[in-house]
């Protein structure tokens, strides 16, 4: 299935996308009051799946307001330096431990809607992400347990300010910013996924391919990074593991290229989809 959260004439829902049209979940299934609360119980999503089958679909997609995928997850664990190549065009290395820092739910966009260049900085950078969304909860999780707590994927674009990620060793500060982070447009359920080591991921900035990779050459692959985080912190349903960007972005680029008013950038991963969203100034 292809889950989406979505605005429509001021409600806000959830449902599963059919062609250019959505199945309304949330009206069909009124305990689980939003997509997170439905991808924690194994039974209601089963019957989601056997409504989907049955249904022809309720609205438009095109006339609801797209939210992102999870509008308000508990927790963005985000990845850094993942992949071997962009780890060598930053000049890291890889090391023994995955690279883990924060992302707070305020600073999410939904799939088009623009991004924010900050008033602060012109140095606004793009990072195309899978994103793991997660099911089933749960603390200290063996490796060979892990991928039983997905629930699905989904794109991202951890755009960075990148001034502000140097302004310390503790770079959280250029990934927090208001409008920054785009997430969608769909959640496709890890039963569609028979491998995600087999995804692709693509960066296009105004239609140019800026990034590429594939999940296969994770450092740390969703397992480890999914148990790693279990031992200091309890994963719920909803929580966001964005798995890192591969090589391509722009600050590393001679000369650099940065997000400016007027782009669009796309996060493109195979069997998911296409994330865009367009470049403004903050306001």
């Amino acid at each position: 299935m292809k889950l989406v959260s979505y605005q429509y004439r001021g409600q806000a829902s959830y449902g599963a996308v059919a062609g250019d049209r959505i199945i309304d979940l949330a009206q069909r299934f009124p305990t689980a009051p939003d997509l997170k609360t439905l991808l924690a119980d194994d039974s209601l999503l089963a019957q989601a799946h056997d409504c989907v089958l049955d249904a022809s679909g309720d609205i438009a997609l095109s006339e609801v307001q797209l939210e992102p995928v999870i509008p308000a997850p508990g927790k963005i664990i985000c990845v850094g330096i993942n992949y071997v190549a962009h780890a060598e065009e930053a000049g890291r290395k890889v090391g023994k431990y995955p690279v883990i820092f924060q992302r707070f739910a305020e600073t999410l966009l939904a799939a088009g809607a623009p991004l924010a260049r900050p008033k602060v900085s012109s140095e606004f950078d793009f990072e195309a992400e899978l994103a793991v969304v997660i099911g089933k909860g749960g603390s200290h999780i063996a490796p060979e347990d892990a991928m039983s707590h997905v629930a699905g994927y989904t794109c991202f674009n951890d755009a960075s300010v990148r001034d502000w990620q140097f302004h310390t060793h503790q770079y959280g500060m250029g990934k927090t910013f208001r409008g920054t982070g785009s997430l969608g447009p769909w959640l496709v359920t890890a039963d569609e996924i028979a491998d995600y080591r087999e995804l692709e991921i693509r960066g296009l900035l105004n239609g140019e391919q800026m990034q590429h990779g594939r999940l296969s050459e994770l450092a740390f692959d969703i397992p480890h990074l999914i148990s790693y985080v279990s031992q200091a912190l309890d994963w719920n349903p909803g929580d966001i593991l964005a798995t890192g960007t591969p090589s391509g972005i722009g600050f590393k680029r001679n000369p650099p290229i940065f997000l400016k008013p007027g782009d669009v950038f796309e996060v493109v991963i195979s069997q998911i989809g296409t994330l865009a969203n367009p470049v403004v100034d903050e306001a």
